[in-house]
């Protein structure tokens, strides 16, 4: 499938009902007033795509956490292409000199699962303080293993960004140049072009000057956010996840680190994405803040993707997807 070659189907004759996707437009206006775009895909074919504000489906977004679902998958391609061991291989093998002994047991699956230890309070990780110094990656090593317990579930932003670096160590280039290369063009999604910081303040890093895919001081591409993508692309990439890594015949995501990535847990997360058992229907999710998802529901053979603009609160996007579009899939 060509990049801009994407067929779409009336969602009726992809049973879905109808009637039930027609309230999506009339919900979004009503109450979701800080999403773009929305793009619904329905085995393999867009059976619904509508944008807002005056967006188009060429426009990118900054997907903000869903960043970290990307990251996880050139993990899997890192891995599979033997530029790193495994998920076990420890955290230190990239990182010379540690800084405290407490790190020496954490390896790359504690990254990806966020069972980390870190000092400080769950949902409360203090990332400015990362962004302002002039190395990030010493400033995390520094941070990890210094309090908590290894296993403990704690989301961590800047543990993601340790993965980018992981990345780029094993691989010796970018998160952003080996995705372009490994994950991106293979699956016909639109190459991230080098867009020099011209510096590192709020704007340049969550804001209005995001564009392409944001890196650190030492040119190490953002792990947990910083991409901007389209809609579409996106969609692109949790078709690849419903079609278990496979794109046009090539095997882009080895299949056994999506299985991996997406079984179910007592944290109800994986390797960077989140997961849901509702009313007996598996979900798995990328999540970013401000209302941008990439949802995927592999048993419905559904992904739908919202592209939003960053606001504060934002409503959770769950209620529209699973009344609105998961419901009207006919059994």
């Amino acid at each position: 499938m060509k990049r801009n070659d994407w067929p779409t189907a009336d969602p009726q004759t992809l049973g879905m009902d109808a009637k039930k996707m027609s309230e999506l437009d009339p919900e979004i206006k009503s109450r979701y007033s800080n999403i773009n775009g929305i793009v619904v895909v329905k085995n393999g074919y867009i059976a619904y795509e509508r944008y807002y504000h005056g967006y188009g489906p060429t426009d990118t977004h900054h997907v903000a956490s869903v960043t970290k679902s990307i990251m996880s998958a050139l993990i899997g391609i890192a891995i599979h292409a033997g530029y790193i061991k495994s998920v076990d291989q420890n955290v230190l093998d990239f990182f010379p000199d540690p800084p405290n002994k407490q790190i020496q047991d954490i390896t790359i699956r504690h990254l990806l699962t966020m069972t980390a230890p870190y000092p400080f309070e769950d949902w409360h990780e203090p990332l400015d303080k990362m962004c302002m110094q002039p190395d990030w990656i010493t400033y995390t090593l520094n941070m990890l293993g210094q309090e908590g317990t290894i296993g403990t579930f704690k989301y961590s932003t800047a543990g993601a960004h340790l993965l980018s670096a992981i990345v780029t160590r094993s691989t010796g280039k970018s998160a952003r140049e080996f995705a372009n290369e490994h994950l991106f063009k293979p699956s016909g999604m639109k190459e991230i072009p080098n867009y020099e910081m011209k510096s590192f303040g709020f704007d340049d890093l969550f804001g209005k000057h995001v564009r392409g895919w944001v890196n650190d001081p030492d040119g190490n591409s953002t792990g947990g956010w910083g991409l901007t993508l389209t809609p579409r692309d996106m969609a692109r990439f949790g078709l690849l996840y419903i079609n278990r890594g496979c794109w046009d015949n090539q095997q882009i995501v080895p299949a056994s680190w999506i299985d991996e990535s997406t079984a179910l847990n007592a944290n109800n997360y994986g390797y960077l994405w989140w997961l849901r058992e509702e009313e007996g229907v598996f979900s798995y999710s990328a999540l970013g803040d401000g209302g941008n998802v990439i949802c995927c529901v592999p048993e419905k053979d559904l992904v739908v993707v919202i592209a939003s603009e960053f606001t504060i609160n934002a409503l959770d996007r769950w209620e529209l997807i699973k009344e609105c579009i998961v419901l009207s899939v006919k059994d």
